[in-house]
């Protein structure tokens, strides 16, 4: 099965979303949002840039 996405309200009265993993572990949680057109067009970005997302590792190098 494949990971979700969940809007929800929080307890400010903001929209949000989360990504859920297949195993129900939360994998990302969006910003608040006035409205839930907004909220869907935030989850519509990450679905376009994901697959196209670079991988940065920006941790101190180790001695």
């Amino acid at each position: 099965m494949a990971g979700k996405f969940e809007i929800y309200t929080d307890d400010s009265g903001s929209h949000r979303f989360r990504l859920k993993a297949s195993n129900g572990q939360v994998l990302i949680v969006g910003d608040a949002y006035d409205t839930r057109d907004q909220c869907l067009k935030g989850i519509e970005t990450i679905r376009k840039l994901a697959p196209y997302a670079e991988v940065r590792d920006v941790s101190p190098v180790e001695a």
